[in-house]
């Protein structure tokens, strides 16, 4: 059976198999047997913890098969963006620690230009250099981030220019009268001594994402620098494929190497506050950062051309958006 033909098989089943309890992810694999990865594609079903069957009820099971195509289930743990607490450089390559002043540490992934003005930006993702929709075009980004260091009036290498919004599936409720019920309830049940409260949130299942991604301006254009720390100065792009050898540059754990399992994931990524995010049209890795490595650019292991942007992952996965949705979404070219 085809690729094509696995990933609509995997299309069709995608929100059945998202529903299930554990379940953080699903795409397209292959499929491993006894530690070993074979050369028999499969869906893959993406979970927080692998429990027996004899320990699951049987809806949260996934069948062995759909519609003739072989599934499989790995172990992931919880997929969280990366955000975490390294030196200043001018001019500043990528793979070095960047941030929003008013957020933690990322990574500076590398510089692109942009296609209208042919003006040189460096790319990261949203929730570094816009603080998850938080901030405005304009805000200082500092290199190093605030955490490693950086402060606005010394540090300020760049100011954000714009970035795709990410749009959550479930955040704090914003309704004033659902707020005021759940303060209502809440009283009631301190009252009669009760140690549960409600919260309010916002829930829109139709909230889908294809990247988290932002872009900035240097202050001074001789700042920056095209070339990747450890890596080198990457031109044009490759599509991601199954067993393609890739590498990254980060802040937090510096050059790592790792090979792409699954393709076109659907993930619920966790933010701040309690926010989640559906991304579509993923690319996993094996496991190659920790926090403070998003926003490095995802390179193949054997050519220097992008595949991806680091966004997200957890100790047994690393996630990145697709590197020509990341280009088309923000008008830009590596």
């Amino acid at each position: 059976m085809s690729l094509e033909q696995v990933n609509r098989v995997k299309e069709q089943y995608k929100e059945s198999i998202l529903a299930k309890d554990y379940v953080v992810g699903v795409g397209t694999g292959y499929k491993i047997s006894h530690g070993r990865q074979t050369d028999r594609l499969a869906i893959i079903t993406l979970v927080k913890e692998k429990i027996p069957q004899s320990g699951l009820p049987s809806q949260a099971l996934v069948p062995q098969q759909l519609d003739g195509v072989t599934t499989d289930v790995i172990e992931v743990g919880d997929i969280h963006a990366f955000q975490s607490p390294t030196e200043l450089f001018r001019p500043a390559p990528g793979g070095v620690s960047i941030g929003h002043f008013r957020t933690t540490a990322g990574t500076l992934g590398c510089v692109v230009r942009d296609r209208e003005f042919g003006t040189r930006l460096i790319l990261s993702n949203n929730h570094i250099l816009a603080n998850s929709n938080q901030a405005s075009p304009g805000d200082p980004i500092l290199q190093p981030s605030a955490v490693d260091g950086g402060r606005v009036k010394d540090h300020t290498l760049a100011y954000l220019v714009r970035f795709v919004p990410l749009k959550f599936g479930i955040e704090k409720g914003t309704c004033a009268i659902a707020n005021t019920l759940a303060d209502l309830t809440n009283k009631i049940a301190e009252v009669f001594g009760s140690n549960h409260r409600m919260e309010v949130v916002r829930f829109d299942s139709g909230a889908a994402n294809l990247v988290d991604a932002a872009v900035a301006r240097p202050v001074n254009d001789e700042d920056i620098q095209d070339e990747i720390l450890h890596i080198g100065a990457v031109q044009g792009t490759l599509e991601a494929q199954l067993g393609m050898a890739v590498r990254k540059s980060g802040r937090s754990t510096g050059l790592t190497t790792g090979t792409i399992t699954v393709l076109n994931a659907s993930v619920n990524v966790s933010y701040l506050d309690n926010k989640v995010a559906r991304f579509e049209n993923q690319i996993l890795t094996t496991p190659m950062s920790q926090g403070g490595d998003s926003g490095s650019l995802l390179v193949d292991g054997n050519a220097l051309k992008a595949v991806g942007l680091l966004f997200a992952g957890s100790s047994q996965v690393t996630i990145y958006n697709p590197i020509q949705a990341v280009l088309d979404a923000l008008e830009v070219d590596l």
